[in-house]
C-alpha cells in the first residue's frame, strides 16, 4: 500500500514563506499529475496547484503568483513553495498523485496557519 507523507507545514506570520513536501513511501508507477488540495474549517477542499507529468502546472486563482509546484518523479515527491501567505491561507494542505489509470492517493496531511 502506498503511503504518501507530507512535511513542512506550521506556523507563520502574514507575508512569510512556507516549503511543503510530500513523498511517497515506495516509488509509484505511472503517474499522471501531482498535486496540493487544501480545506479550511466550515469550507469544500479546493485545488491548490497540480502539476502534469510534462510539467505543466495550474494554480488556483487565490494562490496564483506566490505559490510554485515542483516534483521529482525519481524520488516520486511533490513540493509546494509558498510564498507572501496570507490568513486566508489557513487550512490543512494534502498532497494527492493521480495515476494514468485514474487511481488516486491521498496524504494524511499538514496544517498550515497563518497569523501574527
Amino acid at each position: 500500500q502506498v503511503q504518501l507523507v507530507e512535511s513542512g507545514g506550521g506556523l507563520v506570520q502574514p507575508g512569510g514563506s512556507l516549503t511543503l513536501s510530500c513523498a511517497a513511501s515506495r516509488s509509484i508507477l505511472g503517474i499522471d499529475t501531482m498535486g496540493w488540495y487544501r480545506q479550511a474549517p466550515g469550507k469544500q477542499r479546493e485545488l491548490v496547484a497540480i502539476i502534469n507529468r510534462s510539467g505543466s502546472t495550474n494554480y488556483g486563482d487565490s494562490v496564483k503568483g506566490r505559490f510554485t509546484i515542483s516534483r521529482d518523479d525519481a524520488k516520486t515527491s511533490v513540493d509546494l513553495q509558498m510564498n507572501s501567505l496570507k490568513p486566508e491561507d489557513k487550512a490543512v494542505y494534502c498532497c494527492s498523485v493521480t495515476l494514468s489509470s485514474h487511481r488516486m492517493y491521498w496524504g494524511q496531511g499538514t496544517q498550515v496557519t497563518v497569523s501574527s
